[in-house]
């Protein structure tokens, strides 16, 4: 009877030991699983980040081109300079390009408007996918991520003692004097003396 007794216990331990390994086992693959999820979406975070600014600075390049292109018109070069000029541009191609870049899809930019000054929107989805995993699905599950990024006008124009100068004064205790009739040799800001790309937060 001893003996009996002894084999079933043994048996008991061995199945329980089975059952408690192979649960270890399953938490281990979920815990990868989750970790698969959490490096696809930071790569996906990634690519919208990047899409966005790289809008955002396209445009930032235009408007540094327009702000130069209307030296010479009477108080028009404030309206670009203070980031309220319209453009025609939304950066879109460069935006697919990065996205591309970091092995992701534009699916949408948007212009929009961040504390008053220009933004845009993007939304993209990675052409990878989380990959196989003990959760079903996985395999086939692309991430998506949007991000938005913003152009702050660094710069204010300010008093000139010369109504033929173009004056203003940007961050970092930079002062211009610009004649816009000696633009081809004037030293001219760069646009990021001009306004400022980052990620809204």
């Amino acid at each position: 009877m001893r003996q009996g007794r002894l084999g079933d216990d043994r048996g008991q331990t061995i199945l329980i030991y089975v059952v408690a390994v192979g649960g270890l086992l399953f938490l281990a693959f979920a815990y990868f699983a989750f970790a698969q999820a959490a490096v696809a979406r930071n790569g996906a975070q990634s690519a919208a980040d990047a899409a966005a600014l790289a809008a955002a600075q396209d445009v930032r390049n235009q408007m540094a081109d327009g702000l130069t292109d209307s030296l010479g018109q009477k108080d028009a070069w404030v309206d670009w300079l203070l980031g309220n000029h319209p453009v025609s541009g939304t950066g879109s191609d460069a935006a697919a390009r990065l996205a591309a870049d970091n092995d992701a899809t534009l699916d949408g930019l948007t212009p929009t408007t961040e504390d008053g000054f220009p933004a845009f929107e993007a939304t993209i989805t990675t052409r990878f996918t989380v990959g196989k995993s003990v959760i079903p699905g996985t395999e086939g599950r692309h991430a998506k991520a949007h991000a938005v990024a913003m152009i702050e006008p660094r710069c204010t124009a300010a008093p000139s003692g010369d109504p033929k100068l173009v004056v203003f004064d940007c961050d970092g205790g930079q002062h211009w004097k610009i004649d816009p009739k000696k633009l081809d040799t004037a030293e001219l800001p760069q646009p990021n003396d001009l306004f400022a790309v980052h990620l809204a937060e």
